[in-house]
């Protein structure tokens, strides 16, 4: 497959991230440019050719590290040298191991880790909370049986704000930046041109939202992608999906996604600055309508409307301004209690059928809603675990993104007893 074929095809809107999510799509390994190799796969790698071994950006996943390293073999057979770790979510950082023990086997010098000095501390992180991370992550991509790492390969390296290196005569530029993690690292190789922008550019509504994982930073992202729109790039690689080739289209992506950012920031704040309830908050931002069909912008993983939980967490706390969610009563009983109101949780569920039955986006939100206080209500019941199930297997079929996607899904599953 020809990725930068292919890539101009997104570009032009001639094929979708639909079709190529950026977040599951695997090719094979190709010269972006002279001395540059790329690797789209579950977490995308880049390699450079040095006059001392090899220097790249990312390994990816433990899945993908023999994948990714058979590749770039058939493109070099030169020692890694130096690897830079993007961030330090799992599918960027398990491939260092396979290049040490063939560091080991030809007696080379092992390969050295760089990453920004935040890194470690999110690994600490991931082993305090691994069964935790694994129930959310088997729930997101729809996983059963994925085994959540307690291992990892730390850096060697840290740095703060700017690191400049040399590699074997190539000059390498790293600036901490925070976005869709606190520890993010982005990559310019000034001499040729070439960006590498790790999770802070996906092709997708940025990861600033999800719904089961930690504080994001939407306003400084934004600030992050302006700041590398001014680089002049003429090759971005990104830490998901396709190249994007040539300064102008580099300069769009970058600036628009920055926009994009601002103005859901921006409309929050607004709002909360006017002491707006979340609720109302959340049904009243929207994305810049200008930017709405733009094909690097498109909701296939994370979605706008998740990005507005983050702002209010980030800046807001974790209180809705509900006072009644203050100091809820337990879920169960409001449901129970809700039931008896409505003449049984059957009657809850038949509505709930009623209104899924409408097809349309609100109808079927809260059809969710009388569902799950339904099912909540009673749980045993099999025409409720049923109506459950159908109603959640609808919300999923409708979902653009992999966040909402994965969640129904999983509540789908949950209905009629199949736990993650």
């Amino acid at each position: 497959m020809d990725i930068v074929a292919l890539a101009d095809r997104l570009w032009r809107g001639e094929t979708s991230t639909s079709e190529h999510h950026p977040v599951v799509f695997s090719g094979d390994l190709c010269e972006i440019a002279t001395g540059v190799a790329f690797l789209p796969t579950f977490g995308n790698c880049t390699a450079f050719q040095t006059d001392d071994g090899l220097f790249m950006v990312d390994t990816g996943s433990a899945f993908t590290a023999p994948k990714m390293h058979e590749q770039v073999r058939t493109w070099s057979k030169d020692r890694l040298n130096t690897a830079v770790y993007s961030h330090g979510h799992i599918d960027h950082v398990f491939g260092v191991g396979i290049f040490e023990e063939e560091a080991a086997q030809q007696k080379w010098r092992a390969p050295h880790v760089i990453a920004h000095e935040h890194l470690p501390r999110r690994f600490d992180r991931y082993v305090l909370t691994a069964g935790f991370n694994q129930i959310i992550n088997r729930r997101q991509f729809g996983f059963p049986n994925l085994v959540w790492p307690t291992e990892y390969r730390y850096p060697d390296e840290t740095y703060t704000l700017d690191h400049a290196l040399n590699v074997g005569g190539l000059d390498v530029r790293l600036r901490h930046e925070k976005g869709e993690t606190d520890d993010a690292t982005v990559t310019w190789i000034p001499e040729r041109g070439v960006l590498c922008t790790g999770d802070l550019f996906v092709w997708s509504s940025p990861n600033a939202g999800n719904p089961q994982k930690v504080q994001r930073y939407p306003r400084e992202w934004a600030q992050a992608l302006r700041r590398m729109a001014q680089l002049g790039a003429d090759v971005l690689l990104p830490g998901h999906g396709m190249p994007i080739i040539g300064a102008p289209r580099i300069h769009q992506a970058l600036s628009e996604t920055a926009e994009f950012l601002e103005s859901i920031v921006d409309q929050t704040l607004a709002l909360m600055n006017q002491g707006a309830r979340f609720a109302d908050v959340l049904s009243a931002v929207q994305p810049p309508a200008h930017l709405r069909d733009r094909p690097f912008l498109q909701a296939v993983y994370d979605e706008p409307e998740f990005i507005v939980h983050n702002i209010w967490r980030l800046y807001g706390g974790w209180w809705d301004g509900n006072p009644a969610n203050l100091k809820p009563a337990n879920d169960r009983i409001v449901a129970g209690e809700l039931a008896e109101l409505a003449g049984g949780a059957g009657r809850l569920a038949e509505r709930a059928e009623e209104l899924a039955d409408g097809g349309s986006d609100a109808d079927l939100r809260l059809a969710g809603h009388l569902i799950e206080l339904a099912w909540l209500a009673r749980p045993d019941d099999p025409a409720i675990q049923a109506s459950r199930q159908r109603i959640f297997t609808a919300r999923a079929h409708d979902a653009t993104s992999t966040m909402a996607r994965g969640v129904f899904q999983w509540a789908a599953r949950e209905s009629t007893g199949e736990f993650y």
